[in-house]
C-alpha cells in the first residue's frame, strides 16, 4: 500500500519553483472523470540518469562567473540532494558547433600515426570543470561524441559543411577515439560511452560529418568495435546514430541486424529535433531487446527567449514520451548559455535552461531546470519506469519506482485551466489537482 509523503509543484502562475503542496489526498472513492492508472507490479526499463551536455561554450559561460557563481551552477545541476542531481554528462571530441571557433586534437595534415595529438585546448576549461563537477558526482558518466573528425581526413578537406570520412582514415579515425579516451584517463577522468557520429545525416555549415547506415555499421564493426577492443578499451560502450527519431528504426535496424556489428553495440542515442516519433523507439525495443535507448541532446532553437514557459513543456512532453518508450537516460544540450544564445562560431544561437549575463554577472534559471528536476530529482539511477495510464490526453503521466518501492509520479498539464483527477494504485485513491501551465511530482512511499 502507498501512501503520500510528498507532492512539488511549479507553475506558471506560482512564484516559487519545485514548491512543496498538498494538493494530493487520500480518497475512499474516484472524484473525477480523468483517471491516471498506476500499476507499480508492472516494471520495465531501469533508468541510468539524467544529465547535460558540458560544451566549450558552457565551459565559457560558466567560467565568466564569479567564484562562488560557478559552484553555484555545478552544485546546482550535479550534487543529488541540493540539484538536479545530474549523472549523464555529453562532451565534444574536436570542436562542435558551440566552441568559441573550429579545431581539432590534430590537425597536422597526414599525422597518421596520431603523433601530434592532444587535448590542450580540453585542458584549458572542459577537463578542470569536469574534475569540480565530479567532487558533486563521483560516478558521473561522460558521453563524447564527435562532430567531426580533422579536415585532413575528410573528402571535403574541411570540418564543417558535411563531407565524408576517406577509407584511408578510417583506422586512424577509430585510433582517434582511443587517444580520446585514454589523453582523459591520464587527466583522471574515466569516458563511459561514445557515439560514432553527432547527426550523421545532416550536413551543415558547421561540423559535420555524413555516413551512411552501411557506413556507420562498417566503421563500427571493422574500425571502432575492434580498436577500442585491441586497446584495452572493451569496456567503453559505443552508442549509434545519434540524430533524429523520424528514421531511427529503419536506420537501427541496418546496423543490429548484421550480429558482427551489433556485437559491439550497445546503446541508440537520439534527438527530438524530428518530431516525437515515440513509437519508433518502441518498436526498436521490440525487436532489438538488448539495446539501450538514450536521448543525447535537445535543445530549443533560434536564441534565448528569457522566461519562455514553453521551454520545460518541451523538455517535460519528451521526456515523459522517451521514457514512457524505453528510453533509460537523457541528456539535455548545453547546460549554460550565455543571453544570446551562445557563443556559437556559427551563429546557431539557441536557448538552455540556465542563461548567463557575462557582463552584469547575473544567472538565469529558467523554468526548463525545474521542470527537468521534476523528474531527476525523484527519478533516480536504478528507478524503474512502472505502467501508467492516463483517461484523458489532457494529463501527461510518467511513473518510476525507486529501489525502495517509493513511487514518483510526475503529472505535466500544459493546458490553460486546472485540471482535477484521481490516481489509482491497486485498491487505493488518490485525489488531485494540477494548476494551470504546471508539472507536479507525487512522491509516495510504501
Amino acid at each position: 500500500m502507498h501512501k503520500t509523503i510528498a507532492c512539488y509543484v511549479t507553475a506558471k502562475d506560482q512564484d516559487i519553483p519545485m514548491q512543496q503542496v498538498d494538493n494530493i489526498k487520500e480518497s475512499t472513492k474516484i472524484e473525477s472523470s480523468i483517471v491516471i492508472t498506476i500499476e507499480p507490479s508492472t516494471t520495465f526499463q531501469e533508468v541510468i540518469g539524467f544529465g547535460g551536455a558540458l560544451t566549450e561554450a558552457a565551459a565559457v559561460n560558466i567560467l565568466s562567473l564569479l567564484p562562488h557563481q560557478q559552484e553555484e551552477i555545478l552544485r546546482g545541476y550535479f550534487d543529488p540532494k541540493e540539484g538536479l542531481g545530474y549523472k549523464l554528462c555529453r562532451i565534444h571530441m574536436n570542436s562542435c558547433d558551440f566552441c568559441v571557433d573550429s579545431y581539432s586534437c590534430d590537425d597536422v595534415e597526414g599525422d597518421i600515426e596520431l603523433k601530434h595529438f592532444n587535448i590542450e585546448r580540453d585542458k584549458k576549461m572542459v577537463i578542470p570543470l569536469l574534475k569540480r563537477i565530479k567532487e558533486y558526482c563521483k560516478d558521473l558518466k561522460i558521453l563524447v561524441s564527435p562532430w567531426s573528425p580533422p579536415a585532413w581526413m575528410k573528402t571535403n578537406g574541411d570540418m564543417c559543411h558535411g563531407g565524408k570520412l576517406k577509407d584511408e582514415y578510417k583506422k586512424t579515425w577509430a585510433r582517434f577515439f582511443c587517444k580520446f579516451i585514454k589523453a582523459y584517463k591520464e587527466e583522471g577522468i574515466e569516458i563511459w560511452a561514445v557515439t560514432v557520429q553527432n547527426e550523421p545525416m545532416a550536413t551543415q555549415v558547421w561540423e559535420s560529418c555524413i555516413y551512411t547506415a552501411e557506413e556507420e555499421r562498417d566503421f563500427v564493426k571493422y574500425y571502432l568495435g575492434p580498436t577500442l577492443a585491441e586497446e584495452g578499451l572493451g569496456d567503453v560502450k559505443i552508442l549509434i546514430w545519434d540524430h533524429n527519431k523520424d528514421i531511427i528504426y529503419d536506420r537501427v535496424k541496418t546496423i543490429l541486424s548484421d550480429k558482427e556489428a551489433a556485437k559491439f553495440v550497445w546503446g541508440v542515442a537520439f534527438h527530438w529535433y524530428g518530431g516525437d516519433h515515440f513509437d519508433q523507439l518502441k518498436k526498436i525495443k521490440e525487436e532489438f531487446p538488448d539495446v539501450n535507448l538514450v536521448f543525447t541532446e535537445g535543445c530549443q532553437e533560434g536564441g534565448v527567449k528569457l522566461g519562455s514557459w514553453e521551454l520545460g513543456e518541451r523538455y517535460a512532453h519528451e521526456i515523459i514520451g522517451d521514457f514512457n518508450n524505453y528510453t533509460i537516460g537523457f541528456m539535455d544540450w548545453n547546460i549554460v548559455l550565455d543571453t544570446v544564445g551562445g557563443p556559437n562560431h556559427v551563429g546557431n544561437f539557441c536557448d538552455a535552461p540556465i542563461i548567463v549575463d557575462k557582463d552584469q554577472k547575473k544567472i538565469y534559471y529558467q523554468n526548463a531546470c525545474y521542470y527537468i528536476g521534476h523528474f531527476s530529482k525523484f527519478i533516480r539511477p536504478g528507478a524503474k519506469v512502472v505502467k501508467s495510464s492516463c483517461s484523458s490526453s489532457k494529463l501527461e503521466v510518467l511513473a518510476a519506482k525507486s529501489q525502495d518501492d517509493t513511487l514518483a509520479v510526475v503529472v505535466f498539464n500544459k493546458n490553460p485551466e486546472e485540471i482535477e483527477f484521481s490516481i489509482v494504485i491497486g485498491d487505493k485513491i488518490f485525489s488531485g489537482k494540477s494548476p494551470a501551465r504546471s508539472i507536479l511530482t507525487i512522491v509516495l512511499e510504501k
